[in-house]
């Protein structure tokens, strides 16, 4: 499943973001293109009105200049004075180009009223018009200029080829194409590397999903065994033995139902609803009163049980108070399970500027640096042959949770000379 929604993370991206590349180039390189060939129409006007000034500045046609010029602006000529050719050595235009000559002239004639009749012994000015044609696929740059002179007129044609404007213009997109097809490539790996990185969690939860309900599954089934077998045991029971079958399943069905709380206290801190109501709170006050609350429990399993608090007078701190005394109760059933008869637990408080450090510390089994971080996974218990039946390994998941939620922090570190001391920071 999660393989499948990869590959399609992948294309649904790499095809969004290829599309909108698509788009963007296409974009720029028309922008592009329009300005190319509006630099290119601008540099042709300028230089037929370079050559228009010439003319008119002349009394006589120099062959030199016109070379010259022919040489400089790659411009094809066919100039006639008074209907009669002026053959220029570099400037006859070659033969099969007399035909686009004729076109572009009656282009200008029927488009741009551009034409010999229009100039009349007493012009003064001269009349013309630039354009863009087509011939035989081949576009051109193409002008008319009609030239009072002398009592006459220059019809003057002129043709640019494109050719050169559309080897750049094809370099330009097979470059942006070559340049595309990398981004497009580059992007698939992209997203074919962050959407994994996305999906992992998905496929972590999915992982802990599975084993959470596996583990409930077994920790609800043992008790539910118990309390069948009990009550099967109890049809041919003696009363006696009946009462004691009755204790079994009570105190079966108790083991079942703190299971349960624990489950939908986790349940609601996974759907957000785990309500955290925050007041001042003095945790010196709330530290002896959880002391006080453990002290006979400890005294009974021959475990001694201190408190540390500051001599000087503690500053509230904004929590929620049955929550943090929840955490200090886990932490301190914890801590009363896993100290051997003889043993110490050490309550103690630390207040600075911004941050109330409490600590619970044993000098029990200790945890190995190992499993020091999935304690606070849930069902997790260092006791792998779950003999304990007094802890379902949620108690330390809920404490993280609730210390997770006060934007604290809650991790376990080894008390000097052996046992584990957990530390819980709240600002």
């Amino acid at each position: 499943m999660f393989k499948r929604l990869h590959i399609q993370l992948t294309l649904l991206c790499t095809v969004v973001s290829s599309l909108i590349l698509i788009i963007m180039s296409f974009a720029c390189l028309s922008f592009q293109e329009a300005k190319s060939q509006e630099r290119y129409f601008s540099e042709f006007q300028a230089n037929v009105n370079m050559l228009i000034n010439y003319l008119e500045s002349q009394s006589v046609i120099s062959h030199n200049w016109l070379t010259q010029f022919h040489q400089d602006s790659h411009f094809e000529m066919d100039i006639l004075d008074n209907g009669n050719k002026l053959a220029f050595t570099n400037l006859k235009p070659i033969p099969s180009k007399e035909a686009l000559f004729e076109l572009v002239r009656e282009t200008a004639r029927n488009e741009y009223l551009i034409f010999e009749e229009s100039i009349t012994p007493q012009s003064i000015l001269s009349s013309h018009a630039e354009f863009e044609t087509t011939y035989q696929n081949t576009p051109y740059y193409a002008a008319v200029v009609m030239l009072p002179k002398n009592g006459g007129v220059l019809n003057i044609a002129i043709l640019h080829s494109l050719e050169e404007l559309q080897q750049i213009t094809s370099v330009q997109r097979l470059f942006f194409a070559a340049a595309d097809i990398a981004g497009i490539i580059l992007l698939a790996v992209f997203f074919w590397l962050f959407t994994w990185r996305m999906i992992l969690p998905l496929i972590e939860n999915r992982k802990k999903q599975t084993e959470f309900i596996a583990s409930a599954s077994h920790e609800l089934r043992s008790p539910l065994t118990v309390m069948l077998s009990a009550l099967s045991a109890m049809k041919h029971a003696s009363p006696t033995d009946a009462e004691r079958f009755s204790q079994t399943i009570a105190l079966e069905g108790k083991r079942m139902s703190r299971l349960i709380d624990d489950m939908l206290a986790l349940s609601s801190a996974d759907s957000a609803h785990f309500t955290v109501r925050k007041s001042a709170v003095e945790l010196d006050t709330l530290l002896l009163s959880a002391y006080e609350k453990f002290e006979a429990l400890a005294k009974d399993k021959n475990i001694s049980l201190k408190i540390n608090l500051p001599d000087e007078s503690v500053p509230p701190c904004q929590c929620d108070k049955e929550r943090i005394e929840q955490v200090l109760s886990i932490l301190l059933d914890n801590a009363l399970s896993y100290t051997p008869i003889g043993g110490a637990i050490r309550l103690s408080l630390q207040a600075q500027a911004d941050k109330f450090t409490l600590r619970v510390a044993d000098n029990g089994i200790g945890i190995p640096d190992t499993e020091k971080k999935a304690i606070f996974d849930r069902f997790y218990r260092c006791d792998k042959s779950h003999k304990d039946k007094e802890h379902f390994g949620l108690g330390l998941c809920i404490a993280w949770e609730i210390v997770h939620m006060h934007k604290g922090k809650l991790w376990v570190e080894d008390t000097p000379g052996g046992g584990a001391t957990f530390v819980m920071v709240l600002r």
